[in-house]
């Protein structure tokens, strides 16, 4: 039907537009006219039959065997790909850590690895001063378990120790849940056989590697050993802060005890610092050691190791207090005895015990009279300071480097160089003394210049004619330059290298006024050669040098006296030093017993210093900053005079009933030999040092006393 009226319809409009073609005679244009109106009605047909035909279209139904096909077939899939990427996941976990396996360290070497070597540094009393490298004490075996620690470190680490094959899975998963509850790490889960897997074979690097090595190790050690061997290689190899590494080092240095001496509340705060060895040190951090020691304890009687009596009395045990065997400071020396003794005996593996010349005594009051009156002088603009005692041997007695060594770790009393303006004088009129002239010789003091140069008096009056007595008891500038113009510079440098000074001198004209740069420890040398009746000395901080098992490696001899200056030049500049105390800039240094000495101020108040002795010590006392600003007008006579007095004021009541005013001065040779001999004897002759050379400067200057010791030990 519809193609039937399609059909009459296109006719007619066919022979309707031949017949206008026909009347209008228009030719070719009507044909393309009649030709585009063919088109349209062809178009409009075929649209209306297009609608037609989808007005009575029927829509085809789905079968159900199609749509449980299509379903199962998106399931499938999932399946499938899910199944795929849970397998790669697998094989790559798998071969990830089979390249763990493989990466593992050697076992062998791992057990057998090589420690830094511990040294102790020892006062010459056998406390100990400081310790370097990491310390291990006696092996704390399995059948010999110590029991209070073992059980505080179970209750506190690993409750489920005895329980589990190496890895705690109920552990892990409470500590999984309560950091991701906390959000934070508020929780770990290794065991102790993990840790020991890791102390032993692992470094502490925090990587996925480590831990998948460390599970591994752990497997493997449960199946190797037994848990109370377990235990022991964790007693002998865990990190108790302060170089100590085992818990008999750690028993040792925390409380100077047996680990099988120590009580429960010792153990339980030995077992609270494997958390933060540094955060719990029961000596640094005491409260914070005991508090922790408090929840040791908690989860000793939560996990039965203590019943509710005993937990009661272990709060109230007494705790050791192991730094009462100890010397506090000395930290500065210590460091300075440590790399002596590397030149001394060299490379070496075994661990070391060297004990010193320190005064343990003399050594914390020194440290304690230098920081308080640095710090009570704040208002002067002075930071720092420097203390340097000798005795007649050589000995360092004491030795401070500075306020503090926990803020700065440089030694001013030996690594320093600062001028020591009028300190140095006495090497100036001690060669005058040697060309012949007396205490009592006279000098100009006025007003002088060299060149461009002008040095002026400390008060910046002149006083005419003086002795040298007066002059040097008065730090006179002028008269002092005035006399070095009668001497060969080179000799006055020359005098100070041979009684110790060891740094470079100018041979200037400011020379004689300390322009130099000098140690605090070459100018206690030096002054201890005058105190010594002219016989030189060498410092020396080390006795003796033994294994920790006690094998001896150096013993020290006396040093051969050698007199390197005239007795009654000696003589003569003591009693002159002994009127800068009585008469001159130095009295505040006064001691109710002999003291002589000489004050040092450098220009513009940057450097300020005290040197001298008494019949036992002798002391160098050194104050500025380390800037270089200037200081408000403190100068030796003042802080550096009044620090010296202080230190050597405790002193006095050790010197002996009716000992002499001064060190006596023995004529000959001889007599000053034997007099040394017998304050130097003291150390057994095990080795024989080289002959000291003579008096020739240069030939003192250059002596090797670590040259010798190290062929005396090949």
């Amino acid at each position: 039907m519809i193609q039937t009226t399609r059909k009459t319809n296109n006719a007619s409009l066919k022979s309707s537009s031949v017949k206008r073609a026909k009347n209008t005679g228009q030719g070719q244009t009507h044909n393309r006219q009649t030709t585009t109106l063919y088109r349209q009605a062809t178009t409009t047909n075929r649209r209306m039959g297009a609608i037609k035909t989808h007005s009575k279209t029927t829509v085809k139904k789905v079968s159900p065997h199609k749509k449980t096909t299509r379903r199962i077939s998106w399931k499938w899939r999932l399946f499938k790909w899910s199944l795929i990427i849970g397998l790669a996941l697998f094989l790559a976990i798998c071969g990830y850590v089979f390249y763990c396996y493989l990466t593992m360290p050697n076992m062998q070497k791992a057990v057998a690895q090589t420690r830094q070597p511990s040294t102790v540094i020892m006062a010459e009393n056998g406390n100990d001063i400081a310790k370097f490298g990491n310390v291990y004490a006696q092996v704390i075996y399995p059948d010999k378990l110590p029991k209070n620690l073992t059980n505080a470190i179970i209750a506190i680490e690993d409750h489920r120790f005895y329980k589990h094959f190496g890895f705690d899975i109920f552990g892990f998963t409470r500590a999984m849940f309560t950091n991701v509850f906390r959000k934070r790490y508020a929780q770990g889960a290794s065991t102790i056989t993990q840790q020991v897997a890791k102390n032993i074979f692992l470094t502490p690097n925090k990587t996925v590697k480590r831990k998948v090595q460390e599970l591994i190790l752990s497997l493997w050690l449960e199946r190797k050993f037994s848990k109370k061997q377990i235990m022991a290689l964790y007693l002998n190899r865990v990190y108790f802060g302060s170089g100590n590494y085992g818990a008999a080092a750690a028993a040792n240095w925390y409380f100077n005890k047996s680990v099988y001496d120590i009580n429960v509340r010792e153990a339980a705060i030995l077992a609270g610092m494997l958390k933060a060895p540094n955060r719990y040190n029961p000596i640094l951090k005491r409260d914070n050691a005991l508090k922790r020691a408090n929840v040791v304890l908690q989860n000793m009687k939560k996990y039965k190791f203590l019943n509710a009596t005993e937990y009661q009395e272990a709060l109230n045990l007494p705790v050791s207090n192991g730094q009462q065997y100890r010397v506090t400071g000395g930290k500065h020396f210590a460091q300075y005895v440590y790399d002596e003794v590397n030149a001394f005996i060299g490379e070496r593996t075994e661990d070391i015990v060297v004990m010193t010349t320190l005064d343990q005594k003399l050594q914390e009051t020194a440290e304690k009279i230098l920081r308080n009156k640095i710090y009570s002088a704040k208002d002067k603009n002075v930071s720092e300071g420097a203390v340097v005692i000798l005795d007649k041997t050589g000995a360092v007695k004491a030795m401070v480097g500075g306020v503090d060594y926990n803020r700065s770790q440089f030694n001013r009393a030996t690594q320093a160089r600062r001028q020591a303006g009028s300190a140095f004088k006495p090497f100036v009129y001690l060669t005058a003394l040697q060309i012949g002239f007396t205490p009592a010789s006279i000098i100009e003091d006025k007003a002088i210049t060299i060149g461009k140069w002008k040095p002026e008096n400390y008060t910046k009056r002149y006083y005419g004619n003086v002795s040298l007595t007066y002059a040097l008891a008065q730090s006179l500038n002028a008269a002092t330059v005035r006399l070095s113009r009668e001497l060969y510079l080179k000799d006055v440098a020359a005098n100070a290298h041979k009684m110790g000074l060891t740094t470079d001198l100018s041979l200037t004209p400011s020379m004689v006024l300390g322009t130099n740069g000098v140690k605090v420890i070459d100018m206690a040398t030096a002054y201890a050669t005058i105190a010594n009746g002219g016989y030189k000395i060498w410092p020396h901080t080390i006795n003796e040098v033994a294994t920790a098992d006690g094998r001896q490696l150096y013993v020290r001899d006396a040093d051969k006296p050698v007199q390197i200056l005239k007795t009654n030049d000696v003589l003569n500049l003591t009693q002159m030093l002994e009127s800068v105390i009585n008469q001159g800039t130095g009295h505040k240094a006064k001691l109710p017993i002999f003291a002589a000495g000489k004050t040092g101020t450098t220009q513009n108040y940057r450097d300020a210093w005290f040197i001298g002795w008494t019949n036992k010590y002798i002391a160098a006392v050194w104050v500025g900053n380390d800037n270089d600003k200037p200081m408000n007008k403190v100068g030796g006579g003042s802080l550096p005079a009044e620090i010296w007095h202080d230190i050597m004021l405790t002193t006095v009541k050790d010197t002996p009933a009716g000992a002499p005013k001064y060190l006596p001065f023995p004529q000959t040779n001889e007599d000053v030999g034997s007099l040394l001999r017998n304050i130097t004897n003291k150390s057994t002759t095990k080795h024989q040092q080289q002959p000291i050379p003579s008096n020739d400067a240069e030939n003192d200057d250059t002596f090797d006393a670590i040259g010798a010791l190290i062929e005396m030990t090949n």
